[in-house]
């Protein structure tokens, strides 16, 4: 299966030029946008006769893109593309993941709602979120998952999705991000533009960082380890 993507993008996928039949003639893996000989893209959806795996040699790496699909087309052997339109997104890259994660927020993806209910114009919630509305700013669209703590004086601005278990600690910001089961954000810390899974961190253009690297200037936690609060914390929150 086979879809067009613009060309500044050809270099992601295995690219093919096919005939009047529908059979390809040309395939290119992740060709240059000045070598690209078009911009229809091969999808990863494929549909194999069991004869075609006979060529895929035992006890040696073989890429299907890179040797399979090249070696159908050197034989003449009967390879057909189908360019269908579908709702089709790829997620080859931990950046694609935060940019389709902004696109499902803004409701852009077909047959992708929302879950929860929606308690407010643009947000969202499960079950047992505990926040405290009056002292927090929350700017949609925002997914809340069960069990989310959010402290006051916090500040969310969507697209933000905030899983299941997570602790927005009192003055954090979290900006246009994708928190990950039970992640504690740290007082007063800002999460913009972030994909926060477990020890690690993704921005959103793919640069990766680990909670205890010496460049990392982000707070965050697991939130289901107990949290030793500053003596004038219950001072702090009159």
């Amino acid at each position: 299966v086979a879809k067009e993507v613009p060309m500044d993008k050809v270099s992601g996928y295995g690219i093919v030029v096919t005939d009047e039949s529908g059979k390809i003639v040309s395939f290119q893996e992740k060709p240059s946008q000045v070598e690209a000989r078009s911009n229809l893209a091969s999808t990863g959806i494929y549909i194999f006769e069991p004869e075609a795996l006979n060529l895929i040699p035992s006890g040696s790496t073989f890429d299907i893109g890179a040797d399979l699909f090249p070696l159908l087309v050197e034989r003449n052997l009967p390879f057909y593309a189908i360019n269908h339109p579908f709702n089709w997104i790829d997620i080859g890259l931990v950046s694609d993941y935060w940019l389709v994660m902004q696109q499902v927020m803004r409701g852009e993806v077909p047959s992708m709602p929302m879950p929860g209910k929606q308690i407010r114009p643009g947000i969202w919630v499960g079950l047992n979120v505990h926040i405290d509305w009056e002292h927090t700013n929350i700017v949609g669209p925002v997914y809340l998952g069960s069990g989310v703590r959010v402290d006051k004086g916090t500040e969310i601005i969507g697209p933000t999705w905030i899983s299941d278990g997570c602790h927005i600690q009192r003055g954090a910001k979290v900006i246009r991000s994708v928190l990950f089961e039970y992640t504690r954000v740290g007082q007063d810390y800002t999460v913009a533009e972030m994909i926060v899974c477990g020890e690690y961190c993704v921005d959103k253009t793919g640069r990766m960082m680990h909670v205890d690297d010496d460049g990392c200037e982000l707070i965050w936690s697991d939130a289901r380890e107990k949290v030793i609060y500053p003596m004038n914390y219950a001072y702090a929150r009159l």
